[in-house]
């Protein structure tokens, strides 16, 4: 593409709780570059057309997940899409579907933070360690059994692409047992059994009608389809045992 600038239309999904009564579509022509996101188009909007337009961003290097946003009906961080894209044709810009907007593009997420407290995403020690014994060593191999899960950034891309989230809010969802992977499958954490009554509950992983869209959408290459596969397997295997061993007798 040239260097000199075109004109791209760009349709916005607008609300102002304060005044309007319902969303509705609101268009702009935004001048751009090659070069230039659908973030920076957002941000030209805001600054030289309409400073009312309200949006969440951060980082601008797909890094923070604050811009995730329906794009062209499709979840997508705004700094990581590019206009050029979708040039000449028009563009439509959305906030994140399956979660209540709040005002324009920038949607609650009081739930979904509720739900990611639940999972506890944090080391629990497996075992009590003092400064003086230095630090929990890790080998390469054991890194790489929850590095590509570690890369989750919360931007909630998947939630916005599962159909069982957007029926059930009440679903774990697929970040969330991305995030909870992570942590279990961590040699220097031991809170695997708490987690387990995350995972086993009717809202947990049971709850994915395995559609795998949200591994398409994860920007970071989590997969965290995969995640649910494999608890799916791990939730069978914790019910077999738990005729045997109940969790509250396993040491």
């Amino acid at each position: 593409m040239e260097d000199s600038k075109k004109i791209i239309e760009i349709e916005v999904l607008r609300y102002r709780p304060e005044e309007d009564n319902e969303p509705f579509w609101q268009s702009y022509q935004v001048p751009f570059t090659g070069d230039m996101s659908v973030l920076q188009g957002l941000q030209f909007i805001q600054d030289d057309l309409d400073p009312t337009l309200s949006f969440r961003w951060s980082c601008r290097m797909a890094i923070c997940g604050s811009c995730g946003m329906m794009i062209q009906g499709v979840p997508k961080l705004a700094c990581h899409t590019f206009l050029r894209n979708y040039y000449p044709g028009k563009l439509r810009v959305g906030p994140l579907e399956h979660f209540p907007i709040e005002r324009d593009l920038v949607v609650g997420i009081q739930d979904y933070v509720k739900r990611l407290e639940t999972i506890k995403p944090y080391l629990i020690p497996a075992e009590a360690r003092t400064i003086e014994q230095g630090e929990y060593l890790q080998t390469p191999s054991q890194l790489d059994r929850y590095q590509q899960f570690s890369a989750c950034i919360n931007c909630m891309l998947c939630y916005a692409a599962c159909p069982q989230y957007g029926m059930n809010p009440k679903f774990i969802g697929s970040g969330h047992m991305a995030l909870l992977h992570r942590y279990n499958s961590d040699s220097r954490d031991g809170g695997s059994d708490e987690r387990m009554e995350v995972v086993n509950d009717e809202d947990g992983v049971w709850g994915c009608t395995a559609i795998l869209y949200c591994s398409v959408v994860c920007p970071k290459q989590v997969d965290p389809a995969n995640a649910i596969n494999m608890y799916k397997l791990t939730s069978s295997m914790d019910y077999l045992l738990n005729w045997v061993a109940p969790r509250s007798t396993r040491k």
